[in-house]
């Protein structure tokens, strides 16, 4: 899934299209929808130009005003692969994270069992909700709900939920906490009213084309009290049908169609959710695995891209195994295994269908496919010591230049050396950018003369607020768990685990998400 991913974004040709709004002394604005009671599409800069020289002459007016009462649901309880979305959406925690933590929940008697599909509550935490909401938010905010999965799951454990509601946990540590009390809030949250909005939509026409605008203010929080979720209030000022709007200005915008994105560990469980691809016990050792095994690597948006060995794999399986890649084949198992369970089907009989034609095929292969075809392309390097042709190979940690007099040459070279300025301190020769099984480092390029390396720093640029000297560089615990902390260490101790992006100008304190805390 990753990789076919990758191969849509590679694909993706952008398509250019155009928007045209409408700024009106009143204070909004209004977006161009339709020409002609049709939606219109705006290719170019030559078609936008046309349509702005004919909306400069036209009058503005008010033809339909819609007010309506629109409203929020809140969200049902959670399964364990929701529950390790939102970890990631809001914590950024991977999927083995946020099990390890509701592990320790789990076993210090504080949540329901955290391996879940369901979403069933009882009628012990259904009244417990019930008194708390009445008690801490008023009658007006309660409204018992059941919730049941759109898909067959097991009923035998519940949604993911606190054993006691008023229990207070103790010695739980900062992780646990903010696990815990996001199972907490949103338990409660899913028994509580939906929130309302005010919402209006005005329909402005311009001779024969419409523009629209819309506006939304929330009247009754509900559910918002406890579980905040991010919405946009659009305050339009005092409208009447048939009104007269004086035009400010029309601001046109040149945009481009964008690829989809790539999978964060929060989708791709979705999606594996949503293709019945593994169980509530399986989501994150999956997301461990293919990152364990190299088979994909984030990027700076913490997002998975494949590796070379992930295309090769891929590829390989799609050509000659496609059954057991294909995306319905779990699924498709999966029935089966439920037949059998329910004594519709022999379980001898699904083995055999399976088993006897992959054997066969598999043996096929393992004659017809060359390693050396599939994982190593030619090239014209000369090898360095024997002077004999290098070749591509991929390997666990992606393509490199390999001799092809191997076992009796045994140089290696990377594929892709990035110069930098920096000097090694022993040769003085330039140092390059390379690959290694522990990731990117700094490596003299007159290896293999000189051997000596060096970590590569990433600098914030962001001056240490604690010393005033150095600067905030990014660093990595044992376990890989990324830090920031001052470069002049051990002499300066500051360190923070989120990545600042800048000093407040006011007191000079760190900020975050370009808001400074200290001063709000």
């Amino acid at each position: 899934m990753v990789t076919d991913r990758e191969k849509e974004i590679e694909d993706f040709k952008p398509q250019e299209y155009w928007q045209i709004k409408a700024l009106f002394k009143k204070g909004f604005e209004a977006s161009l929808t339709k020409k002609d009671k049709k939606p219109l599409k705006l290719e170019n800069k030559e078609q936008t130009d046309k349509v702005l020289k004919e909306l400069e002459k036209k009058d503005y007016t008010v033809e339909k005003i819609e007010k309506k009462e629109s409203r929020k649901n809140p969200f049902a309880p959670f399964t364990t692969s929701s529950l390790q979305q939102e970890c990631w959406r809001k914590f950024k925690y991977s999927a083995k994270f946020t099990m390890q933590n509701s592990q320790k929940l789990y076993e210090k008697g504080l949540i329901s069992y955290h391996r879940t599909d369901s979403l069933n509550l009882s009628q012990d935490i259904l009244n417990q909700a019930e008194k708390y909401i009445n008690e801490n938010f008023g009658k007006n905010n309660y409204q018992r709900k059941t919730y049941k999965t759109k898909k067959k799951a097991q009923e035998a454990h519940e949604a993911i939920r606190p054993t006691k509601i008023n229990m207070e946990p103790k010695r739980l540590t900062k992780t646990q906490l903010k696990v815990y009390n996001l199972i907490k809030e949103r338990l409660i949250a899913s028994q509580m009213k939906p929130a309302l909005f005010d919402s209006l939509k005005v329909n402005i026409k311009a001779g024969n084309y419409l523009f629209q605008a819309s506006g939304s203010v929330l009247k009754f929080k509900g559910f918002l009290q406890v579980y905040p979720v991010s919405f946009k209030e659009v305050q339009l000022p005092e409208l009447k049908e048939k009104e007269s709007l004086e035009l400010k200005k029309l601001l046109p915008s040149q945009n481009f169609t964008k690829p989809p994105a790539r999978y964060t560990e929060a989708s791709l469980i979705k999606a594996l959710e949503k293709n019945d691809i593994g169980r509530p016990s399986t989501y994150a050792p999956i997301m461990s695995t293919i990152q364990q095994r190299n088979y994909v690597e984030k990027d700076e948006e913490k997002k998975f891209r494949p590796t070379d060995i992930a295309k090769v794999v891929n590829k390989l399986l799609v050509d000659h195994f496609p059954e057991i890649v294909d995306i319905q084949f779990t699924a498709n198992l999966e029935e089966k295994l439920d037949k059998i369970a329910e004594n519709k089907v022999e379980w001898q009989k699904v083995l055999k269908d399976f088993y006897f034609p992959f054997k066969e095929n598999l043996e096929i292969k393992e004659k017809e496919l060359d390693k050396k075809a599939i994982t190593e392309e030619k090239s014209d390097k000369l090898c360095k010591l024997c002077k004999s042709k290098m070749v591509i190979k991929i390997g666990r940690f992606g393509k490199f230049y390999a001799c092809s007099n191997y076992p009796e040459c045994k140089h290696t070279e990377p594929l892709k050396e990035e110069k930098t300025d920096k000097i090694c301190k022993l040769c003085q020769a330039p140092m390059k950018v390379k690959r290694g099984r522990y990731g990117t480092f700094l490596g003299c390029s007159n290896y293999p003369e000189c051997k000596h390396v060096e970590k590569i720093i990433k600098t914030t640029k962001i001056k240490c607020p604690k010393c005033e000297k150095g600067e905030l560089i990014e660093r990595k615990t044992r376990k890989g768990k990324t830090f920031y902390s001052c470069s002049r260490y051990p002499d300066c101790t500051q360190a923070v685990w989120q990545k600042p992006t800048g000093r407040c100008p006011k007191c000079k304190a760190l900020v975050f998400n370009k808001k400074c805390k200290e001063c709000e």
